[in-house]
């Protein structure tokens, strides 16, 4: 039988101290949340004023970075120190978010509570934001031509941008859109449907910790190896669930093609996860993405995610960018059915 209702406020009140939530609480949060986010985004009024939440999980990572991540350890002891590091990279912004919970489900009724739990998650995902920066690389291609688009571009990839042309400024921007799609959206969403403000909390401190420490740098290759390991196995069921939301944002037409695309290259990519909402929006689109790039002068030899054209241009960006918003739809949809299921007395 589905869980029903609210839990009473003293019960709540514990399971707040555990940070575990019925169904019934996290579904409407992840669907709440997909709804306020992408209608409101992230206030720039309040980044200014507090910064963001990933912000400030970032400033932990550099302390404990320049704290315990010593040139001078062993690659063994760095290995561990990054162990500990990401214990409390995790834990600290886990310990917050549990006091703060425990605190208001004592004071405040439960469908309150229920709302600041989506307020909270909603900060953490990122279809507006992610939109706007797409959609700033086709401004700036249209508007100032190829020096426009690097400009906008590098401010969302890690790869040079000086030499691309258009169809690699556009491959580029494309690759980003459906990667973040998975990981700033379908993730935290997807772990909050399951564990409510404190499971989007983890997923988003996990992540962060991989992108500022999870590279195979001298520096970081031990220091930040658990932390690119625990990103990968967080991000395993959103990048599927992921690409499932692309084969169903495509057209009726498309969708068998874009199922093959998905089948045939997401495992060639060098990344467990990133393959599958890239092939996706790759056999979409009728293109190419991923294969050979630069990263500060190194070329990586990549796997080419599609079988179509290479030659990608502003027209594709736009595809893709009205493939993405679908995407999102069907994901706050079936949340929200989700939420509705659970909600409803049965």
């Amino acid at each position: 039988m589905l869980s029903v209702g609210f839990a009473p406020a003293c019960p709540m009140s514990e399971s707040a101290a555990r940070m575990v939530f019925p169904l019934s609480v996290t579904l409407p949060v992840a669907a709440l949340a997909a709804i306020l986010e992408a209608a409101c985004g992230y206030p720039p009024a309040l980044l200014a004023a507090i910064g963001h939440p990933v912000m400030w999980i970032g400033a932990l990572i550099d302390r404990l970075d320049t704290a315990l991540n010593q040139p001078e350890f062993s690659e063994r002891k760095r290995r561990w120190m990054g162990v500990l590091a990401l214990i409390l990279i995790v834990g600290v912004p886990l310990w917050v978010t549990g006091a703060v919970l425990d605190v208001g489900y004592r004071f405040l009724p439960a469908p309150v509570m229920l709302g600041v739990q989506a307020l909270g998650t909603c900060t953490l995902v990122a279809q507006k934001s992610l939109w706007e920066h797409v959609r700033a690389v086709g401004v700036g291609l249209r508007q100032n031509g190829l020096a426009g688009g690097r400009q906008a571009v590098a401010q969302i990839v890690g790869r040079d941008t000086a030499a691309l042309d258009e169809a690699g400024i556009v491959r580029a921007a494309l690759e980003s859109l459906a990667e973040n799609f998975s990981d700033g959206i379908v993730a935290p969403l997807l772990w909050a449907a399951v564990f409510g403000l404190p499971g989007a909390v983890f997923y988003k401190a996990v992540n962060t910790a991989d992108s500022m420490i999870g590279h195979l740098t001298p520096r970081h290759a031990a220091f930040g190896w658990a932390a690119a390991k625990l990103d990968d196995a967080v991000n395993l069921p959103a990048s599927r669930v992921a690409a499932l939301c692309l084969i169903l944002a495509a057209p009726a037409e498309n969708r068998a093609a874009v199922r093959a695309a998905v089948r045939r290259d997401a495992p060639r990519h060098r990344s467990p996860n990133a393959g599958w909402p890239e092939a996706a929006m790759a056999g979409a689109l009728g293109l190419r993405l991923a294969g050979p790039r630069l990263y500060k002068g190194v070329r990586v030899e990549d796997a080419w995610m599609g079988a179509g054209t290479p030659e990608a241009t502003v027209a594709d960006l736009d595809r893709g960018l009205v493939l993405y918003r679908r995407a999102c739809l069907i994901l706050a949809g079936v949340l929200l059915v989700g939420a509705l299921l659970f909600m409803i007395p049965a």
